[in-house]
């Protein structure tokens, strides 16, 4: 069975009216989870409500009594290793145990300009990045004190209290499809690797290439659960699809066209046979990327069209 979750672009025009309707039908339609971005700004003006990621998340544990969530994903390019992982084992104690700690290097240039953090060049971004997945990785698993000397982060006998109550803390979720520095990473440090939308047949490759990356650390491939974020769009008929793409996308793209691109689009029959072919390739979890963000009514059709056969 494929997991069917929503995912939403935190700053896109995101705040709490929003997100607590959101939270709430999302849970109540039956998606297995919600998970949002973490960013202060588009990567283009205009500026929208960017509600912030952790906070957001706080609510969300503890309002609601079902679903998995977290972001997609948290960067660690302006979030401290060491906060993230005693935030990220609050809330998921908080919500008991629903929280996947989604972890990314970081790529939008723009907020991290306007705000202050150096993003640097992607061969040093990337080694911060696995110097944050130790120190969150010994934090979350660790019962003493821990010490860790990188070229980015030192930590000096810390120990997180209280520890997690589950055992290693939240999952940690690494998204992204680069073979050359994201794949060895997933391979090793997560409970889960979350591809960027592909289609069926470029997954399998990636897929592929992981398991032999995984085994090269010693570890089954099994341990590392597979998901993916897909952009997505939904009409309620052929008309009602067409509309939405040319209005989305200025009339450059057919419905052929953005499957090819890794989008899943259509009517209910379409998106179930896209998803399918999904789970076939091998995802596990599908997180589709739900733009309207007041579009509830079509947020409750989608659902009653799709989620009774997916199981």
């Amino acid at each position: 069975m494929l997991e069917v979750a929503l995912m939403i672009e935190g700053q896109m025009g995101l705040n709490w009216d929003r997100w607590k309707r959101i939270a709430i039908q999302t849970e109540e339609l039956g998606f297995a989870g919600l998970y949002r971005s973490d960013h202060y700004t588009n990567p283009n003006p205009p500026d929208d409500d960017s509600l912030e990621l952790w906070v957001s998340l706080v609510w969300l544990a503890s309002h609601t009594e079902r679903i998995e969530f977290g972001p997609l994903v948290t960067p660690l390019s302006f979030r401290d290793p060491t906060m993230t992982a005693r935030m990220a084992s609050a809330v998921d104690d908080l919500s008991g145990g629903r929280l996947q700690l989604g972890l990314g290097a970081g790529w939008q240039e723009r907020e991290h300009e306007s705000w202050g953090w150096e993003l640097l060049n992607i061969p040093e971004r990337f080694e911060r990045f696995e110097d944050g997945l130790q120190i969150i990785t010994q934090l979350l698993n660790s019962q003493e004190a821990i010490s860790y000397e990188g070229n980015y982060y030192q930590v000096k006998d810390a120990l997180m209290l209280p520890h997690p109550a589950r055992p290693g803390g939240p999952p940690i979720v690494i998204g992204g499809s680069g073979p050359k520095y994201t794949l060895p990473l997933a391979a090793k440090y997560s409970h889960e690797w979350n591809c960027l939308g592909r289609s069926p047949e470029v997954f399998k490759e990636l897929d592929a290439q992981l398991d032999e990356l995984i085994a090269k650390q010693g570890r089954e491939p099994r341990e590392v659960k597979r998901s993916m974020m897909v952009g997505f769009e939904y009409g309620e008929d052929d008309h009602d699809l067409n509309k939405r793409i040319d209005e989305r996308f200025s009339g450059k793209y057919s419905v052929d066209d953005l499957e090819e691109y890794g989008l899943v689009v259509g009517s209910g029959d379409r998106i179930v046979d896209r998803l399918g072919k999904l789970a076939q390739a091998g995802v596990q979890r599908v997180m589709l990327q739900w733009l309207d963000l007041d579009g509830l009514d079509r947020l409750e059709a989608m659902a009653s069209e799709i989620l009774p056969q997916m199981k």
